[in-house]
């Protein structure tokens, strides 16, 4: 299958929304919104949040769409400041790395379209469009998995192994099989 990458915004909005829809508001209700700062917010529709950012350009996405074009994945990236919300973030503070300009939170995949290559594409799309933005250092959190079976479904930051072929170098650990990753990205 081959696949194209949009950036997610109002025209994208929809298939971003309808692929949400499709898996259950992913993680039972969670609309990519658990790194923005309204995050936990009981009294907010998260699903009203997300568009809102969306529509109003701070929340930012690659979108993978399949040939049929039906959106099957993304990978969230944006500003520490629409990003605030990390994992592990205790621990991180202890001894935080250099400010990024860029960090990426989220990876997802459809259920049905894990381990065909979305995951890699919408990687490849976020760190095209980072460049297209102006580049800078990006960071990540993702989970080592090299020696341990990890299930795809709770590897929602990717592996360590994934960024690692992309150029990310490990900063250190900040939880159990959890590491700081960043790479510069140049400008396009």
């Amino acid at each position: 299958m081959s696949y194209s990458v949009h950036p997610l915004s109002a025209s994208t909005w929809n298939d971003f929304a309808e692929l949400v829809e499709r898996n259950n508001g992913i993680y039972g209700g969670c609309w990519c919104i658990s790194y923005h700062p309204e995050c936990g917010n009981r009294d907010l529709n998260y699903r009203d949040v997300k568009e809102e950012r969306v529509k109003t350009g701070r929340a930012h996405a690659a979108l993978v769409f399949d040939d049929e074009g039906r959106a099957q994945g993304w990978c969230q990236y944006g500003s520490p400041h629409e990003l605030s919300n990390i994992k592990h973030k205790r621990e991180y503070d202890k001894d935080p790395p250099p400010f990024p300009e860029w960090r990426i939170t989220c990876i997802f995949v459809d259920k049905n379209h894990r381990s065909q290559g979305v995951a890699r594409t919408a990687l490849e799309g976020a760190l095209s469009q980072i460049a297209q933005a102006g580049g800078g250092l990006v960071e990540a959190i993702p989970e080592v998995t090299d020696g341990r079976v990890a299930q795809g479904r709770f590897l929602f930051s990717a592996t360590v192994e994934l960024f690692e072929q992309y150029g990310f170098r490990r900063g250190r650990p900040v939880g159990k099989h959890a590491w700081i990753v960043s790479k510069v990205v140049d400008p396009d």
